[in-house]
């Protein structure tokens, strides 16, 4: 099984050397190609306004090679898409990437609420194709299209080449309704051409061709070629293609504590899941055991040893609560373990049990394993762990949080570029704030209710900046009491701006879920329409992203307000209105010039 992927920019390593393979190719697989067009992509992939059109490049990889790859051009403001190429590597037949490559790319252009998808391909009649050698490729070319239900348009002069005598098999355009079945209007296909020949060929068109061709189709709607017998369906082979990898705390159970009033959960975990199993957007990814040289990058050694010794010996169901604290003498804590829980911990209702250290293990090790699905190209990734961590410091555990998963994976992120962690949890995230006080390279900033009233009371003001290397690097927006969804939306845009200002290389999102109206450890009224707005705003900043759970405790609505969440973040990375020449293995299907 292959993996189809989308490249969105060259900032990671891995992606630059994915772009230079895909250059390789196109430079390969057609001598006539233009230095531009394949110099071009990282460009075009960066800055689409420049260029009149939205780039979206998917490759087929298999064991970290490239396989083929799929470019395809979105014009936003016309409502359409067109495949300028799509081409397998040398050496590559059978398998079905082709197949699944365009079978992406018409999920793609669903999505994107296209007309459907144009593009170039050589004639496979004799009329049109003076080179006769040509014509069994071109027909096999035309059959691959005509079994996803793309036709060529005919009746019109868009087969007259640029220049007389120029080419002696001048493309025709085909159309591809996506199955929809809707006619294409002239005034449409009209529109559609001529975006086509300004945009992608420009002055290589003489003068008055354009309006030549454009004119040329008077069909209403425009008439495509009818099929001589209908094709078999195209065979799609199993490709491994979700758009969020997803990892799991599978030991996430294990530490619940069943006194009443505990309500981080394991329902927590399990409702999210069914949720978003609903939508088909996610890949489940094996958890990875890492080193704990990763969790010592950012708690104390001294928490993490007193941590897992205290917990060995307790016996099932038995549960250390904090009860003394010795700030007077921080020097000399008590020697008796269970007394010595205060000395690390900043509350009196998070628990020490048996399995407390390895629930919190497996939730550092699904966190570090979404970071590298990162760094490895994913542009989206989700650790949906219990217990949380944001409320975890360098030196000190505390709302029912043990380790900082997010704050483990944001540093472990940073040893590529800058990180901004944004923190969306109704109370403060004073462990992330803590670990990442005195660095530059780590923005953190977090929205939550005000330490006046939300735990944890002392930390979370607006006066605090950071300090030394970090001055200005933490930003608090701490809210009042009572917040509706367009409050949160206005202290969401400023926290976006700041960090689209910082311009970090990735965002992690410690997800709060208990903003949500009913939550019982919050007064805000946020609703699942709310939840997906704010997906979709911090999905705009097209950063690459990952989401670590943190809390959320209303059972009913837990589920919802995150499936809700991820369609937004889905819909705002992959975009529906931001801002060719198709082949297949390698052959060009034809194009103009």
């Amino acid at each position: 099984m292959f993996r189809i992927r989308r490249i969105f920019d060259d900032l990671l390593p891995r992606d630059q050397e994915t772009l230079r393979r895909v250059q390789s190719i196109l430079k390969e697989q057609f001598p006539g190609v233009r230095e531009s067009e394949y110099k071009g992509i990282p460009a075009k992939l960066r800055n689409p306004l420049k260029h009149r059109f939205r780039t979206i490049l998917y490759v087929a990889e298999k064991r970290g090679e490239v396989m083929g790859f799929a470019l395809l051009l979105h014009v936003p403001d016309l409502a359409f898409c067109y495949l300028d190429y799509i081409s397998a590597a040398p050496g590559v037949t059978g398998g079905g990437v082709g197949a699944a490559l365009y079978a992406r790319l018409r999920d793609e252009a669903r999505f994107l609420h296209s007309t459907g998808i144009f593009f170039e391909c050589a004639p496979d009649e004799a009329r049109l194709c003076a080179d006769k050698a040509n014509l069994p490729m071109n027909r096999a070319r035309m059959r691959f299209y005509e079994r996803f239900g793309a036709r060529p348009i005919v009746n019109t002069a868009y087969e007259t080449p640029l220049q007389p005598g120029d080419d002696d098999c001048p493309p025709c355009m085909v159309f591809d309704d996506l199955g929809s079945g809707k006619p294409l209007a002239r005034d449409t296909a009209r529109e559609v051409v001529r975006a086509v020949l300004e945009r992608k060929y420009g002055k290589r068109c003489p003068e008055g061709y354009v309006d030549m061709v454009v004119n040329s189709f008077r069909d209403d709607p425009v008439r495509l070629r009818p099929l001589d017998k209908i094709p078999a369906e195209p065979r799609i082979p199993p490709v491994n293609a979700p758009l969020i990898a997803l990892t799991v705390n599978d030991k996430h159970d294990i530490h619940h504590v069943h006194e009443r009033g505990y309500v981080e959960s394991p329902a927590r975990v399990r409702r999210i899941a069914a949720e978003l199993e609903k939508t088909g957007l996610f890949g489940l990814v094996p958890v990875h055991k890492y080193p704990e040289r990763h969790l010592l990058a950012v708690h104390d050694a001294g928490m993490v040893s007193y941590f897992k010794r205290a917990v060995a010996n307790l016996p099932e169901g038995k549960s250390i609560y904090p009860y003394v604290f010795p700030i007077r003498n921080a020097a000399r804590p008590p020697k008796e373990l269970p007394v010595r829980a205060g000395y690390y911990c900043i509350d009196t209702f998070t628990p020490l049990n048996s399995n407390a250290y390895l629930a919190a293990r497996r939730a550092v090790d699904c966190a570090l394993t979404a970071a590298e699905r990162i760094l490895d190209g994913d542009r989206l990734a989700y650790a949906l762990v219990r217990p949380p961590g944001h409320h975890a410091e360098r030196r000190a555990f505390g709302g029912f949080c043990y380790f900082n998963n997010a704050a483990v994976a944001a540093h472990r992120l940073s040893s590529l570029g800058r990180v901004a962690v944004l923190d969306v949890d109704y109370h403060h995230g004073n462990g992330t704030q803590d670990i990442f006080y005195e660095r530059a390279d780590v923005l953190t900033v977090s929205i939550h209710g005000h330490p006046s009233f939300a735990y944890p009371y002392f930390s979370g003001f607006g006066s605090e900046h950071g300090a030394g290397a970090g001055v200005n690097a933490n930003l608090n927006i701490p809210l009042p009491e009572v917040v509706d969804g367009a409050a949160y939306v206005k202290a969401l845009d400023r926290a976006l701006s700041r960090i689209a200002h910082f311009k970090p290389m990735f965002l992690v999102v410690a997800l709060g879920l208990d903003p949500a109206k009913g939550d019982p450890t919050g007064t805000w009224s946020l609703t699942a329409a709310d939840f997906e707005e704010n997906g979709r705003r911090i999905g705009v900043l097209g950063l690459p992203t990952l989401v670590v759970q943190e809390g959320g405790y209303r059972i009913p609505s837990l589920g919802l307000n995150a499936r809700r969440f991820f369609l937004g973040l889905r819909e705002g990375v992959y975009g529906r209105t931001a801002l060719g020449t198709a082949t297949l293995n390698g052959k060009k299907n034809g194009a103009k010039g």
